[in-house]
């Protein structure tokens, strides 16, 4: 049972020029090493897989011996994205209390489309308040100006990351932020 849990474990899959790809099972991250598609580049601390005759560290970050070209990532614009993309925030007041709701911030009776710039998480509350109105019009501020997430951004939200991530997936391991150029 122990083990099955190891395998489980997420592990950060690199391209070849060290881009973040995805993350996958520890499972499918020992299948690309055994198949010599991949090597190990940060082992998980303390954790081993053992076989009848061996025993190896398991994988925390691997990266493809060769570049694989895939397309672009998009994240699917639904409610849970953009809710986890606000970190479940109402980007009105700043409450994480109670259901969260989406907002257009321009309504859709005045042009206001479905798209990631123009919509917020809002608790019910300052979701109501603000009504069919702009933010303005209704005399509230978005704490935070929406916009659509990076690949990398959602890896964070949806995965959480690991502290031997942070240096792939560009974040200062000293203050946790995205680091800039």
């Amino acid at each position: 049972m122990y083990t099955l849990t190891l395998v489980n474990r997420r592990v950060l899959l690199l391209n070849q020029n060290y881009e973040p790809l995805t993350v996958c099972s520890a499972r499918r991250a020992i299948v690309l090493l055994f198949s010599g598609k991949a090597e190990m580049i940060e082992k998980a601390d303390g954790f081993r897989i053992r076989t009848v005759s061996a025993s190896y560290a398991l994988p925390s970050v691997v990266r493809l011996w060769h570049y694989r070209k895939v397309p672009y990532k998009q994240i699917m614009l639904t409610r849970h994205n953009i809710i986890m993309r606000d970190d479940n925030r109402c980007q009105y007041c700043g409450s994480q209390r109670g259901p969260m709701t989406v907002d257009h911030v321009i309504p859709k009776t005045m042009g206001g489309q479905d798209v990631w710039n123009n919509l917020v998480c809002a608790c019910t509350r300052c979701n109501n308040k603000k009504g069919d109105q702009t933010p303005e019009q209704a005399g509230m501020k978005l704490l935070r100006k929406p916009s659509r997430p990076s690949y990398i951004t959602f890896i964070n939200r949806h995965y959480g990351i690991n502290e031997q991530w942070k240096p792939y997936l560009f974040i200062d391991p000293s203050s946790g932020h995205y680091a800039t150029t």
